[in-house]
């Protein structure tokens, strides 16, 4: 499985195109491009390298990191996949950018066609994803586990030294820090970590230095 990251929007928001090389099956991942500048280097990425969009997943739905799915559901022609338990954010987009103080166009719903919960696989051509749920930061965020490539993409649960913010709606610590320790340090330690902002890290780099761990 191959994966690119890109940082988009004031947030500094990572994204990621996830694929299959031989099938060029794709999932993009939080989609946060924030204007035309930032739409084309997703596009011109994927173009580039012969890619077809299979998957819309989001690992939760803050509004950093679903600024662009109104764009990437019309232009690849695919829906939203994330945990159901998000879906009160989802119908709050607007409200959020509002309580940001935020201008500018920003979708007012994020509907989740597509539900996705702990244990679920997707596909890409050969390749699996497997989703682990990992709630705290929000009430359905979930991470993107590829087991056969040692790698983890978590959204805002875990960052390289930190963890996700909980003071924000439907946001726990003591969930947060149990999810964690159950659903994520569990993995294998050489497993990178890619979060949802900042540099990425590994597992056991975060077993042994993360203050909050």
């Amino acid at each position: 499985m191959q994966i690119k990251q890109f940082e988009f929007n004031f947030f500094g928001v990572n994204t990621y195109v996830v694929w299959d090389p031989e099938s060029r099956e794709t999932a993009i991942i939080d989609p946060g491009m924030r204007n035309e500048v930032e739409r084309r280097q997703l596009d011109t990425f994927i173009l580039d390298h012969h890619l077809k969009v299979k998957y819309l997943i989001n690992t939760h739905l803050h509004i950093d990191h679903v600024m662009a799915n109104p764009y990437v559901e019309d232009k690849y022609g695919v829906k939203t996949s994330a945990n159901i338990a998000e879906a009160p954010l989802g119908h709050g987009v607007g409200e959020q950018a509002r309580l940001f103080h935020l201008r500018g166009e920003f979708p007012e719903d994020v509907i989740i066609s597509h539900e996705l919960k702990a244990g679920d696989t997707l596909m890409l051509g050969k390749e699996t994803l497997k989703i682990l749920e990992v709630p705290g930061h929000s009430p359905g965020s979930i991470a993107i586990y590829c087991p056969e490539d040692h790698w983890v993409i978590t959204g805002d649960a875990l960052f390289q030294g930190s963890i996700g913010r909980t003071d924000l709606m439907g946001g726990d610590y003591a969930t947060l820090i149990r999810s964690i320790r159950d659903n994520l340090l569990p993995l294998p330690p050489e497993t990178v970590v890619y979060p949802g902002h900042g540099p990425a890290t590994t597992i056991g780099q975060e077993r042994v230095y993360n203050p909050y761990l």
